[in-house]
């Protein structure tokens, strides 16, 4: 039977014991045992770290028993003096002193565990994700879930110091779908009926603003019925915030402070403002996408008017049919990248869209693909215009625009990863501006909105909303940290002509209008102040922050790939009787 605390009470954590002479009572897990016959050393772990144990020919024989048949993970609560230790570790807060244990406590016996409990952990992560609570109890996990808090805790404190209200909006709401499928929820009182679970509270913060809430804020979990990666959960936490009588300036600033008070309070890292921008034509032309990363070079270089008069049928056949020619210089590339190498990456260009890559490798002398089609001098002003340098590496992309820039955007990544040049101690901010209000859909041969539609379109655009879709600009934004999209915004619609145009725009019916988003069109005819706002990752930030790769590391019961659990096996079927209650009849579709 295990020992009762009676008379116990927890006075330290085991991370915190350092002062010699102080009596102190610590709780937690067994950590490891040194028996060496007439000493037993137990060194007992709780989330703030270790402290050691000691029993000697001085403790009481019983404690000294009792110590004697503690194994790993039992769970002690220990009494005893502060003592200075004979062998002492410098490298943890608690490695100067131990505790002679006068009174020991048994809480709980454990069993052998599927897996050791320790820091550098090999085992493979689905037995770990098996045994989650398990797992959790290892220090970088601790420290991450731990990282995670204070994150949200100083969040809280700066939009709090700021005039935000913390308001909660339903975790049960009306289907709208738009961006990625919904959860549903069944109805039992109204059968055949169905709640969404919130992609985003989207909808409720701007009827707060319209009900005259001016500064909303809420750590919201939303859910996202969507293919998983690292970077993604079908359940996440977004710091979502919205304010009233404000434009664009206005709420990035007040994000720039908030991003400088939790980077300094949580990693003491000093983040300067402002952020510096970028629009999203100038992103999408020098880094070849959305989210750059911008801690390294080997930016994207157009040289479609360089090479428009060369022999090389590539080339040319791209430039003819309206696309372009494009081109990466990988410094210092040539010495890593062999041909062997380059055809890897090849590959790869291929495997996103491209035809293929041409390159030029400046080992001793340039090595060049498609030296056969280059007239004199040529070659020479294709190394000038890219600042190609003996030990440079330059890879060239010819085809339509999108698949070139999506191309040497993801090769730029994967050299600068291959050649070390990312740093990873350094925090690139960088507020993406100017996003295009609509995308084409090649599939379905229409326009679409980038962003749900409500977002205000800049004014100078409003004009082409009818007659050139490709040119309207949102008043939108993103927030992007090394190369992580960390936050969407935009000023929002209030004007309800304006808002009738937009959804005539999307091809929506006024039948769908009314069925999807009645509600809110009807809110906007009793006056809504200018508003706008932004939803912030709290779990990619806390990534981030972290130095992790992916969002399970900071997540306490993430769920893997296929949006399942491990560790409780959900999601899992439910009886026929509470099936029935719902109206429902499961029919599994092969």
């Amino acid at each position: 039977m295990a020992d009762s605390m009676k008379g116990l009470k927890r006075t330290h954590y085991c991370g915190d014991v350092t002062e010699i002479g102080q009596e102190v009572v610590v709780g937690g897990f067994v950590d490891r045992i040194r028996n060496k016959g007439g000493v037993i050393f137990i060194v007992l772990r709780d989330r703030t770290g270790i402290v050691q144990l000691l029993f000697n020919d001085k403790s009481d024989p019983e404690i000294f028993e009792k110590a004697s048949t503690c194994r790993g993970e039992y769970v002690l609560m220990a009494k005893g003096k502060v003592v200075e230790r004979e062998s002492k570790n410098y490298k943890i807060k608690t490695g100067l002193v131990e505790i002679f244990v006068e009174d020991l406590r048994i809480l709980a016996k454990a069993q052998t565990t599927p897996f050791e409990i320790v820091s550098d952990s090999n085992v493979n992560e689905e037995l770990r994700l098996k045994y989650r609570y398990l797992d959790l109890r290892r220090e970088p996990l601790q420290k991450n879930i731990m990282m995670r808090h204070d994150i949200a805790r100083v969040t809280r404190e700066y939009f709090y110091e700021n005039g935000f209200l913390e308001i909660e909006t339903p975790m049960m709401m009306k289907s709208t779908p738009e961006g990625a499928r919904d959860y549903l929820v069944p109805s039992r009182v109204h059968q055949g009926k169905f709640y969404a679970l919130p992609q985003s509270p989207q909808i409720y913060k701007q009827l707060l603003m319209i009900s005259g809430y001016d500064r909303y804020i809420q750590l919201a979990r939303c859910f996202r019925d969507e293919d998983l990666r690292a970077d993604r959960q079908p359940e996440f936490t977004q710091i979502d915030l919205e304010m009233s009588f404000v434009d664009s300036e206005d709420i990035q600033e007040c994000v720039e402070g908030f991003i400088q008070r939790v980077f300094k309070e949580v990693m003491g890292v000093e983040v300067s403002v402002p952020l510096p921008r970028l629009t999203f034509a100038d992103a999408m032309n020098r880094y070849g996408t959305d989210k750059p990363d911008t801690r390294f070079g080997f930016e994207i270089q157009d040289i479609s008017e360089t090479v428009k008069d060369t022999d090389f049928v590539v080339f040319r056949n791209a430039l003819e049919s309206g696309g372009t020619v494009r081109a990466v210089n990988v410094k210092n590339g040539a010495g890593t990248y062999t041909r062997k190498e380059i055809d890897k990456l090849i590959e790869h260009a291929k495997g996103i869209g491209a035809k293929g890559l041409a390159y030029i490798r400046w080992a001793d002398e340039p090595n060049c693909s498609f030296k056969k089609f280059l007239k004199d001098g040529e070659l020479e002003s294709i190394c000038q215009t890219v600042g190609a340098e003996k030990g440079d590496l330059v890879l060239i992309c010819a085809d339509r625009k999108k698949t070139v820039l999506s191309t040497l955007g993801a090769i730029r990544l994967i050299c600068g990863k291959r050649l070390n040049v990312i740093p990873e101690d350094k925090y690139n901010f960088l507020w993406i501006t100017e996003m295009p209000f609509f995308e084409y859909d090649e599939e379905n041969s229409t326009w679409v909105a980038s962003h749900h539609p409500f977002t205000m379109p800049m004014e100078e655009c409003i004009e082409y909303l009818d007659t050139d879709p490709a040119n309207v600009r949102a008043k939108a934004w993103d927030l992007v940290l090394n190369g992580t999209e960390l936050s969407s915004g935009s000023m929002r619609i209030t004007d309800f002509e304006l808002q009738q145009k937009m959804f005539s725009a999307l091809g929506m019916t006024d039948e769908e209008i009314q069925a999807k988003f009645g509600f809110l069109v009807d809110a906007y005819r009793y006056g809504a102040p200018p508003h706008g706002g932004m939803g912030i990752g709290l779990d990619r930030l806390a990534m981030i922050m972290c130095k992790v790769d992916s969002l399970r590391d900071v997540t306490a019961f993430p769920k893997v790939q296929n949006a399942s659990e491990l560790m409780s096996e959900c999601p899992s079927t439910v009886d026929e009787d509470s099936l029935d209650v719902l109206g429902i009849k499961i029919d599994i579709k092969e």
